[in-house]
């Protein structure tokens, strides 16, 4: 039996990550103060899924991310094409999660040597992300950068963009209306999506990397359509720390009883590695990608109307006590 792999012993710790953004969270919200009492005040304190700036009539919503070292996968297997998907998604899905209609982004794209088919490649999957989330991409930047990014081949190159979306003031879901009792709504994963890339590449074999450029699934057009159409208690994108992004909209805690079973490669990253099951849902999606907090009546018409066609199930729901607690096989697993 190998080692019991962690993401922390792959490399990545999220504890560390969280106590850097505790530093320097006090700084970067500082600079607020240059926007108050003007056009573009900032509505909100760091910390959610994207902020919001006072436009008068309506909020704009910001956030910025990439697709991590899914990049390395790509480039080990010389195929580019999707992982454009993956970067429009990792943005628009963590707009739609304050209630924001996504409507535009910009991308960064910073290379060891510029490759022009690899860049055209990147901008196809863009493209097909774009189309899906229905944004338009509006500019971006290309560097070379030969003494900064490494890589594989000298194909080496890092992507990220930022996204913006547009929302009424008073169509804003933060979460404050999640009460207990709350049933949780879980929206299948495409796969792996766009996170914990770092240790499922130190523990599956090379012939099995295809399926991890799987893209990352994009959920504007349901949950835009849940949430014109129903009162949505919050809503979180299933990202790097699995179901402890549901701690992220709520200090109530979750009681998840329902989970799907996780698709082949989850499977697959936990037998290779000897991940225990709790590691596994720290730091993977685990076949939800994305969940709705709706009331529990309402649950019941969505699922009725929409449970095949979206994918989606109900998982949980809320409870008192802090934390995620999962039951898989009959037994409770606490994640905090």
């Amino acid at each position: 039996m190998p080692e019991e792999m962690t993401y922390a012993k792959a490399g990545v710790s999220i504890e560390r990550e969280e106590l850097a953004i505790r530093k320097i969270r006090g700084i970067i919200e500082k600079t607020s103060r240059f926007r108050k009492g003007k056009v573009g005040e900032v509505m909100q304190g760091i910390g959610s899924y994207a902020n919001l700036i006072d436009m008068g009539s309506f909020a704009l919503a910001i956030c910025m991310d990439g697709i991590g070292s899914k990049i390395l996968v790509a480039q080990e297997l010389d195929k580019y094409d999707t992982v454009g998907i993956d970067l429009v998604a990792m943005n628009v899905n963590d707009l739609i999660c304050i209630g924001a209609e996504p409507i535009a982004m910009v991308d960064y794209i910073a290379v060891k040597h510029i490759h022009p088919e690899i860049v055209r490649e990147i901008c196809i999957g863009i493209y097909e992300g774009a189309k899906e989330a229905d944004v338009a991409v509006v500019g971006g930047e290309t560097a070379t950068l030969p003494e900064i990014i490494t890589g594989i081949d000298e194909k080496g190159f890092d992507l990220a963009g930022t996204a913006v979306g547009i929302v009424n003031k008073d169509k804003v879901i933060l979460g404050e209306k999640i009460k207990v009792g709350d049933v949780v709504l879980g929206f299948k994963s495409s796969g792996i999506h766009s996170n914990g890339l770092t240790l499922a590449r130190k523990v599956l074999p090379r012939n099995m990397w295809i399926d991890l450029l799987t893209p990352t699934r994009i959920y504007v057009k349901e949950i835009l359509e849940l949430i014109n159409n129903y009162d949505v208690h919050g809503l979180a994108h299933i990202t790097g720390g699995g179901v402890r992004n549901l701690l992220r909209i709520t200090d109530l805690g979750f009681y998840l009883d329902n989970m799907p079973k996780p698709q082949m490669i989850f499977r697959k990253i936990q037998e290779e590695g000897n991940v225990s099951d709790k590691e596994m849902y720290r730091t993977f999606n685990m076949g939800v990608g994305f969940c709705s907090i709706v009331d529990e009546k309402d649950s019941e018409d969505v699922i009725k109307r929409f449970g095949d066609e979206w994918k989606i199930r109900k998982i949980g729901r809320v409870v008192e006590e802090p934390g995620v607690r999962i039951v898989k096989d009959g037994k409770e697993m606490i994640i905090r």
